[in-house]
């Protein structure tokens, strides 16, 4: 029996998807100084214990000067594409534009310029003779500092990921300890007192010295009447930002509004199963645009 081999490499329409999912394009122009700084100082050392480019055989002032001015190449060919480029350019270094595809192209050219950058101060330096396996030689190098460059914005992202996740994971965390949370309304008769969850309140209408409370209790809509003012209300959900007092007499869970209509008159909202609308009030239609 022969067996298919299932190889998406071979997929075209496959890589072109991957190539153009979206990657974030790093553009802290504070942060992407220190990197130029210490992937340059890290680049001469590395020529200078290593010294994979002949210069052992030159004189200390000769070798020297080699080595600082490989270095201040890298900082220099850094410095024009990572720091000038992205400024002078920005249209094409947009975040929401940039993905695995342009990437690739973006180190492909960082390694160039910085191969070139290599070749004409070796050029330049007179000292050696530049043929093909120099040339290689140089191409070689100028792979360390973008492996460096490569590595860092990788750690830079997992972290930037991670820290995002554990955000999220705090604030769901957080959300849910307030939606399980009891709102206690407690009228001046005893009896009419009522305690829900924050998570099932409606919205609040005042009617003269009570307050009417819904709430939803299944698939049901119920209400109740509290002889309390909608100002005690208002101290008692002061915490939850998702409970919104729209007019003087209502506040609203704008987590239930079903439908928002805009008339001359204002704003209405709409709540499912409940069969009348609730103004807005034109001094609260600012905030409860910035709230939703």
């Amino acid at each position: 029996m022969k067996i298919q081999k299932n190889d998406f490499s071979d997929n075209p329409i496959f890589m072109l998807e991957f190539l153009n999912k979206p990657y974030p394009f790093n553009d802290d122009l504070k942060h992407n100084s220190k990197i130029i700084f210490f992937i340059s100082i890290g680049v001469l050392v590395f020529l200078y214990l290593f010294q994979p480019l002949d210069v052992s055989t030159l004189e200390n002032k000769q070798r020297f000067y080699v080595v600082i001015g490989l270095g201040v190449v890298t900082f220099l060919t850094l410095s024009l594409n990572l720091l000038m480029l992205p400024s002078l350019m920005p249209k094409i270094f947009l975040k929401r534009i940039w993905n695995i595809k342009k990437e690739i192209i973006w180190n492909i050219w960082i390694l160039t310029t910085i191969s070139v950058g290599y070749y004409l101060y070796y050029k330049a330096l007179g000292i050696f003779s530049i043929d093909f396996y120099m040339i290689v030689k140089l191409i070689l190098i100028a792979i360390v500092p973008i492996t460096g460059l490569i590595t860092i914005n990788q750690n830079r992202m997992l972290r930037s990921y991670l820290k995002l996740a554990n955000g999220i994971n705090k604030k769901l965390k957080d959300n849910k300890s307030i939606q399980d949370q009891l709102i206690h309304f407690k009228s001046d008769y005893t009896k009419d007192s009522l305690s829900i969850k924050v998570s099932l309140l409606l919205f609040i209408r005042a009617a003269n010295n009570y307050i009417e409370v819904f709430w939803k209790e299944g698939e049901l809509v119920k209400s109740q009447m509290i002889r309390t003012s909608l100002k005690k209300a208002e101290e008692i959900l002061n915490d939850y930002k998702f409970v919104f007092k729209c007019h003087r007499s209502f506040m609203v869970n704008i987590n239930y509004i079903d439908k928002i209509e805009g008339t001359i008159q204002g704003y209405k909202l709409y709540f499912d199963k409940v069969g009348f609308s609730i103004p807005v009030s034109k001094n609260f239609a600012y905030k409860l645009k910035d709230i939703i």
